[in-house]
């Protein structure tokens, strides 16, 4: 009889983990929780972090912190969970100083296409590899090895990253050599899901308005036409009011609607739709609630609505 999926996974990766460390640089919370889970099913991983008061944090969950890159150079794959493009670019610079030739340098950031492949090519220049796979969850999803991984890189280089890839997501999807093309699809899902939500915050401002139950309203959605992870998890938490601190926050959706809205106008594509979700989630952010996740668009719509916001703020 076959083992569980995470018997599988600890041992495949155990097998692997004899042979290698991995290197992790990106401690956030998506990046935490996703180092703890390659620790949890075997592997060992070095991370670099910047902030000495986290050392006793990530120790606990059997993460090896570090002080300096120098410290991850012997590793034949790197993983990084990084904010944006220019996070991403300083930790190349350092990264391909220091890197053997032949290592990977595993990208899980939401990054620009273009961004992905300026990286891929100051890896080759270097003689080292590069894979973008960006995942879709979020930190939750990361805890319990639920993500969604979009890989796309070389096929032998994608192939020595799957074994990690298989811990971290429940499904992993190859698209192709062309690294920049999972940051695409990536940024196409994020802007989908932003657009939902603010639909969503829409139309549940005007229930409430009307007398409708809201959470009833998401029920009845939900369990019809419109259940999606994205409908069901953040259509919840605007219905029931309950915004949370963290996660995507607003000014990262906006930093992502931006990058698919560069890429629709160099292709010469009209988004005319995602044009009014950025707009949305810069009206958040000057009304005070940067510190929320992206679901608090729902916020946006309620309190333009004229409705006295009684909403559960949690950190």
């Amino acid at each position: 009889m076959r083992g569980s999926r995470s018997e599988q996974t600890a041992q495949s990766a155990a097998d692997a983990g004899a042979r290698t460390t991995i290197g992790f640089v990106g401690l956030g919370r998506m990046g935490s929780a996703m180092a703890a889970s390659l620790v949890a099913a075997g592997w060992r991983v070095v991370a670099y972090v910047r902030r000495p008061e986290r050392l006793p944090e990530l120790s606990a969950v059997g993460i090896n912190p570090v002080s300096t890159m120098d410290d991850i150079a012997d590793c034949s794959i790197v993983i990084s969970m990084l904010p944006d493009d220019a996070a991403v670019a300083d930790v190349v610079s350092g990264l391909t100083r220091r890197l053997a030739r032949g290592a990977i340098h595993l990208s899980m950031s939401t990054i620009s296409p273009q961004c992905s492949t300026d990286m891929a090519a100051v890896h080759a220049h270097y003689g080292q590899a590069y894979v973008a796979a960006p995942v879709f969850g979020n930190p939750d999803a990361a805890k319990a090895r639920e993500l969604f991984v979009v890989a796309a890189g070389a096929s032998d280089h994608v192939a020595r990253c799957r074994p990690l890839l298989d811990v971290l997501g429940q499904k992993v999807f190859v698209i192709g050599a062309d690294p920049a093309a999972a940051n695409l699809v990536k940024l196409a899902g994020n802007v989908m899901s932003a657009a939902a939500m603010e639909t969503m915050g829409e139309i549940l401002a005007l229930a409430r308005k009307r007398g409708l139950d809201p959470e009833l309203l998401m029920t009845i959605l939900t369990a019809t036409m419109f259940g999606s992870r994205v409908h069901r998890i953040y259509g919840s938490k605007i219905a029931s009011r309950h915004y949370t601190a963290g996660g995507l926050v607003l000014p990262l959706a906006l930093k992502d609607v931006r990058l698919a809205l560069a890429e629709a106008d160099a292709a010469a594509v009209p988004m005319p739709s995602i044009s009014v979700v950025r707009d949305r989630l810069l009206t958040g952010i000057a009304m005070g609630h940067a510190d929320l996740d992206w679901s608090a668009l729902g916020l946006v719509a309620a309190e333009e609505a004229g409705l006295a916001e009684n909403a559960t703020k949690e950190e």
